[in-house]
């Protein structure tokens, strides 16, 4: 049972700081003491709200004169609770501020030295701070996903009115409402029910062999329906006529005159290059799709720009801050209005201090985790200094930060690395979950991206309805450029013929709207319980395969499980503490459960556990990415995730944070270095 802070000491920190601090029993600490799972119940003594990093400097030395722990709260999303579990929470959704700039000519970029501080006047893209209830307001509004997909957002609803206000569809409780209105397809001479308990499908080998050319075989698809409009207005197309190949990946072949599937336009030029992109009309970044016929050959001048945010900024606001301020452009047509940049963050929503934890999103095949493209970091350590950390100062700071930076000190502003995006390929291919099938979609899925571009991302996920009923596997690719470019990856996942698509709408998009898809399909509530394990795999094997589907048909409603396709140019970096061997993976996986707080189901943690933990455990590399880790995790599993890099971690640590103040985060080991269990520096359960 936590007590509030003694009178004196609110008095003494109060007048040290300019941000404001509530006491616990005061009306406010409830708004900054909230995160978003709904399991946490903090026990700290009152909430610091800096404005900069000399109100940081100031609660930490604070702390160590009176013996309290820091605990640093960014956007609260953080399952395992550490956010809130120290005596002084420390709520930085006032450092705010976001701007992007062009590099210099030779390359280089302003300091964050130079820079405007948080809550300066004067700068385009200085936020205003916010209140503690009207951030808790935005983060409701940062959670509406609609945007991601029109069709999705319908499917998921189901037919009927769209109820006012609501965003991204039903919770996991309610069961969906899937209408299947056309006849059982023909698949390859057979007839095929959508609920059939005994069809199966083979997978074919991998069309990508690292040379473009195409191989396997397959029966061929008819299901595959046309990608629908972002706002998914139009009534499907028929479905295609089988083809009459035997392979299904023929039409890729540029010396076979097979036509591609309906649902697919073979591009009749190479690829462009990355740096060659088609810009979007304005609409783009608006609720409509893109309209055809309206686009502009263009090259975008800078090959990447540097994003500088406060840590209180969440990361959609800076995806939609850096969307609406393009850089310059050469147009084929002599015009335009730019190209917009994004930093390879992951997917929404997620806090800004994914940027010193891992990071792992629809860019890292091609550019990387969000760790590897931090240039600058401004900090406040466990003495109280307030330092830059980049490549040339604290070298040593700088390797270990980015992965173990919550352990090491308090960022307070970062500038990365962003990325000319001007449209991506991308979507949902929405099946109906069957436990005879989805083995098969699933060895289909992991065979088609085998050697696949740097540019497509791809991942296939389970996810529960009631009583097994409803539930749904989804396919999500995301190619990093046009549609004529992505096509042939789509045509050959959406080849499979072991049950009906329900949903493709594969199409163009912009990037900040692919952004919010995978949330919109888990349909996550702040306020529910959630339980996440995850593990990086060094391959898929059938059995696993087909074990994982057998555990998973028996889960409770509202868990998702979670393949994503990793490598590429993620294997590129090492000269972070996030070791090589867990960059050479090939696959990351996650366990994302959620449910409400009045359901007491062991199921709900005790399955994702199994799966992660036993299930997978053969083809475990290591621990996961550090930015996976969630609550009650074993210290040998944090310890894995940095694999050969850990005793210079622990050096490191010791070197900067020798009292282990920042212990209300995944560090494992108390001051004396000594492994300590997961609830001893976490928040407990209400």
């Amino acid at each position: 049972m936590s007590t509030a802070l003694l009178k004196e000491l609110y008095e003494e920190l109060g007048s040290s700081i300019r941000g404001d601090i509530y006491a616990r029993d005061e009306p406010g600490f409830e708004d900054y003491s909230t995160i978003f799972n709904g399991n946490v119940k903090s026990i700290s003594k009152a909430v610091a709200v800096p404005l900069d990093a000399s109100d940081i400097s100031k609660i930490v030395l604070f702390c160590n004169k009176h013996g309290l722990s820091p605990s640093i709260k960014a956007g609260g999303y953080g399952t395992a609770g550490w956010a809130i579990g120290g005596d002084i929470i420390v709520d930085l959704s006032k450092i705010v501020g976001v701007d992007i700039e062009p590099p210099n000519a030779d390359g280089s970029y302003t300091s964050l030295k130079d820079s405007v501080l948080p809550n300066n006047k004067g700068k385009e893209g200085v936020f205003a701070a916010p209140s503690g209830k009207r951030r808790r307001q935005e983060d409701v509004d940062l959670r509406r996903y609609d945007q991601a997909s029109q069709a999705v957002a319908t499917f998921l609803r189901g037919p009927g009115p769209v109820p006012v206000g609501l965003q991204g569809g039903p919770p996991p409780n309610v069961r969906r409402r899937v209408e299947v209105t056309q006849a059982p397809p023909v698949v390859g001479w057979r007839q095929i029910s959508s609920g059939s308990d005994t069809t199966t499908s083979s997978s074919p080998r991998s069309i990508f062999d690292g040379t473009g050319n195409s191989g396997g075989s397959s029966p061929s698809s008819t299901i595959a329906s046309s990608p629908s409009p972002g706002n998914g207005t139009e009534s499907p197309r028929p479905s295609a006529p089988p083809l009459r190949a035997s392979d299904p990946f023929g039409y890729l072949k540029k010396d076979n005159p097979i036509c591609a599937p309906a649902s697919v336009t073979q591009a009749s030029y190479p690829s462009l290059s990355m740096h060659r992109s088609w810009i979007p009309s304005p609409t783009l970044f608006g609720n409509h799709p893109l309209p055809p016929g309206q686009l502009a050959l263009a090259e975008p001048v800078h090959p990447h720009a540097y994003v500088t945010f406060g840590a209180g900024m969440r990361q959609k606001e800076i995806d939609t801050y850096t969307a609406q301020h393009k850089l310059e452009a050469r147009y084929s047509n002599g015009s335009g209005e730019g190209v917009p940049y994004h930093v390879p963050f992951s997917a929404h929503p997620v806090g800004s201090s994914i940027m010193i934890l891992g990071g792992f999103g629809f860019l890292s095949r091609l550019r990387g985790l969000s760790i590897d493209n931090l240039v600058e970091v401004e900090m406040v350590l466990a003495d109280g200094r307030i330092v830059i950390v980049n490549e040339e100062e604290y070298p040593d700071l700088w390797w270990a930060i980015r992965g173990a930076g919550p352990a090491l000190g308090i960022a307070t502003r970062y500038k990365a690395k962003a990325y000319p995006v001007p449209v991506v390929f991308a979507g949902n291919l929405i099946y109906r979950f069957n436990r005879a099938t989805a083995p098969s979609l699933i060895k289909h899925f992991r065979d088609c991206v085998k050697g696949a571009p740097r540019e497509l991302y791809a991942n296939v996920l389970l996810t529960a309805g009631p009583a097994g009923k409803d539930s749904l596997v989804v396919v999500q690719m995301c190619y990093v450029g046009t549609r004529e470019q992505g096509q042939e990856y789509l045509a050959a996942i959406s080849s499979w013929d072991g049950e009906q698509c329900l949903l493709n709408e594969v199409d163009e998009k912009s990037f900040l709207h692919q952004q919010d898809s995978v949330a919109q399909v888990l349909r996550g509530k702040a306020g529910r319980q959630w339980f996440i394990r995850s593990a990086l795999i060094t391959s898929l094997p059938d059995d696993l395969i087909n074990e994982t589907v057998i555990n998973f048909a028996d889960t409770p409603v509202g868990c998702t499980w979670l393949f994503e396709l990793a490598g590429g140019a993620i294997i590129d970096f090492e000269d972070t503490c996030v070791p090589k061997s867990q960059r050479e993976a090939s696959f990351t996986i996650a366990a994302l459960h959620q449910w409400e707080m009045d359901v007491d189901d062991d199921r709900c943690v005790e399955s994702a556990e199994e799966w992660i933990a036993d299930t997978l455990k053969p083809v475990h590399q290591g621990g996961p990415f550090p930015s996976f880790l969630g609550r009650h995790e074993p210290p040998e599993r944090v310890k894995a995730c940095f694999g050969s890099n850990w005793e210079r971690l622990c050096e490191i640590k010791e070197l900067y944070d020798p009292n282990n103040l920042f212990k209300n985060s995944f560090w494992p080991l108390n001051a004396e270095g000594e492994a300590v269990e997961a609830y001893t520096h976490e928040p407990p359960t209400p």
